[in-house]
């Protein structure tokens, strides 16, 4: 059975509001196309942080009243995604709290309400000042099939897909809020060093995993950061399907999922021929280095 793919490349902010209304042009473009999947970008709920560090130990120059809305999975916001988005399924990133801790969340929504919910594991440029790590990598049965959740930095660490493969996923969804770089910057967004790296991760991850991955990401400006768009549908050999570029607008394909991911790994099955004794004990080895 074939179904169909959209990731969504658009610029939101901190309207609320505003932001459910271009969500819901984007789930009735995808509902024209015959889509059954819509990914939306990181933070398309209340905006991401204005402004990243410059390293591993940088900081934010956010203060509490500009930090993004703290949403609720069973809030008003979120019952009018599902109600917009009917049999299809939308995924949607938001910050959420558990009424100590804010999260970098998304949530796979329909109709029936969420599905189920993924808080962001891996955290760059100073982002753990204001949210908390997730804990857990976790795949889901969904009306596409069994599919699972990543937040932009996290497709930088093969192990995280490679977690929710393992966990059954076949379709993979990696909303993002991924920047230009802002030293040596290029002419064009499209040349941009750190566009290279969001395109890159997106075509390894499909095609190590041998899944059908969905990227999509925020365009445009928001404080002192720079989006690359991208949006973007892998196949399972790394192909790129669609893609919006930098500009905005949804990337579609239409897979058979069952088939396409059949003849991917009809020959080379990368999930099955794994070692993963070698790579335990390789794991060990290297923390026994760490601590001498």
């Amino acid at each position: 059975m074939t179904t169909g793919f959209a990731a969504a490349a658009g610029n939101f902010g901190r309207d609320v509001e505003q932001n459910l209304a271009q969500a819901a042009t984007l789930v009735e473009a995808a509902k024209a196309q015959d889509v059954g999947l819509l990914a939306l970008p990181e933070a398309c709920l209340g905006g991401y942080l204005s402004v990243l560090g410059s390293g591993r130990d940088g900081t934010h120059d956010e203060t509490p009243e500009s930090l993004p809305p703290v949403l609720d999975l069973d809030g008003p916001e979120l019952r009018a995604l599902a109600a917009m988005a009917g049999d299809l399924t939308v995924v949607v990133g938001f910050c959420e709290s558990d009424g100590t801790h804010r999260y970098n969340t998304a949530a796979a929504v329909t109709g029936d309400g969420v599905l189920a919910s993924y808080r962001k594991v891996h955290q760059p440029l100073g982002e753990s000042l204001y949210y908390a790590a997730g804990e857990e990598l976790l795949a889901f049965d969904s009306p596409v099939g069994r599919m699972g959740l990543l937040i932009c930095y996290d497709k930088a660490f093969p192990e995280a897909a490679r977690a929710l493969a393992l966990d059954g996923a076949e379709v993979i969804a990696c909303i993002s809020a991924w920047p230009a770089s802002r030293t040596a910057t290029a002419g064009q967004l499209a040349d941009d060093r750190w566009t290279h790296r969001f395109n890159i991760f997106d075509q390894a991850r499909g095609l190590e995993n041998q899944v059908v991955w969905l990227a999509a990401n925020q365009t445009g400006t928001f404080g002192s950061l720079r989006f690359v768009g991208n949006a973007k549908v892998v196949g399972p050999g790394g192909d790129v399907l669609d893609t919006t570029g930098v500009g905005d607008g949804l990337a579609i394909a239409h897979v058979d999922v069952a088939e396409t991911l059949a003849t991917a790994r009809r020959a080379m099955f990368h999930l099955g021929d794994r070692r993963p004794d070698l790579y335990e004990r390789a794991d060990q080895q290297a923390r026994s280095s760490s601590r001498a």
